[in-house]
């Protein structure tokens, strides 16, 4: 469950959305339809940097009117922190959330004495997110960006995005055809929006890709990265009034899916993360 579907009316949050600044003085009077749009985008995109790799993903890419509906159809979240998180922080996923530090302990480890990030609270992310990398998407993300950039709602935005995209696949993280997420672009198991994933994203399985679809050590570590990366203080509480609490906000600024993850990552480390002993 992405950021975005979650919590979109809310908050235009988190790895999904604060961290995308506009890139381009985009313009919204595509008069000449989708296709002048991305002619024109393009032309961008070269001063930008963006390689002919790159802007052959655009090569044959329509509109999506799906993700132009999905983006119409929010409304606003009301739902109160308790029935938010009662119904997030369900048995089984806080069972498979416990199994999760177990298989990947030494990782975490890892992970944390690297970016300063407790496991409990990049599984808590990990989990609610995506249930842990089952469910994060179909969709093309080169052609929803390109949609949404193209749309007159949030142009500069998603043009930022839409770069961003194009610079993954410049650097050989992944394919065009592999970029596959929700409708609004976010990508992988713990639903980085192209410009968090350019920022962010780190290879931490070694093999020389930042991939966040499908390999588990990358997605961790480039979620603790992109805490930290918002400063994340090392050793200190999560919980509201603790110093990270700020830190969860800017994965996602919606209050009530703040406090969800902070009590989640509370559960799976098994006691309060004001008590943690200093690392």
């Amino acid at each position: 469950m992405s950021n975005l579907n979650v919590c979109f009316a809310v908050a235009l949050a988190g790895a999904v959305l604060t961290a995308a600044a506009p890139s381009m003085a985009a313009q919204c009077d595509h008069k000449g339809g989708f296709n002048a749009f991305l002619s024109d985008y393009k032309k961008e995109a070269v001063a930008q940097g963006i390689s002919p790799r790159g802007l052959s993903a655009l090569d044959g890419v329509t509109a999506d009117p799906a993700v132009i509906a999905a983006d119409r159809r929010q409304h606003v979240f009301n739902q109160t922190f308790e029935q938010f998180s009662g119904r997030m922080i369900s048995k089984s996923r806080l069972v498979k959330g416990e199994k999760m530090l177990l298989v990947h302990a030494s990782m975490l480890q890892r992970i944390e004495k690297q970016f300063g990030v407790p496991g409990a609270v990049v599984v808590a992310i990990w989990g609610l997110e995506t249930d842990y990398g089952v469910v994060h998407g179909k969709r093309s993300v080169v052609r929803s960006v390109a949609t949404l950039a193209f749309d007159c709602r949030r142009t500069d935005r998603f043009h930022g995005e839409l770069t961003s995209a194009l610079r993954i696949i410049d650097k050989g993280d992944m394919a065009s055809n592999q970029m596959i997420g929700e409708w609004a672009g976010e990508i992988g198991q713990t639903q980085f929006l192209p410009s968090s994933y350019d920022k962010y994203a780190v290879d931490f399985d070694g093999d020389r890709r930042r991939d966040l679809v499908h390999s588990v050590p990358d997605v961790l570590a480039s979620t603790a990265n992109y805490l930290k990366g918002h400063g994340w203080q090392r050793g200190q509480g999560w919980n509201p009034g603790e110093p990270n609490f700020d830190v969860i906000k800017q994965w996602n600024k919606a209050e009530v899916y703040a406090k969800t993850i902070a009590l989640f990552a509370d559960k799976l480390d098994g006691r309060k993360s004001s008590k943690r002993a200093q690392r």
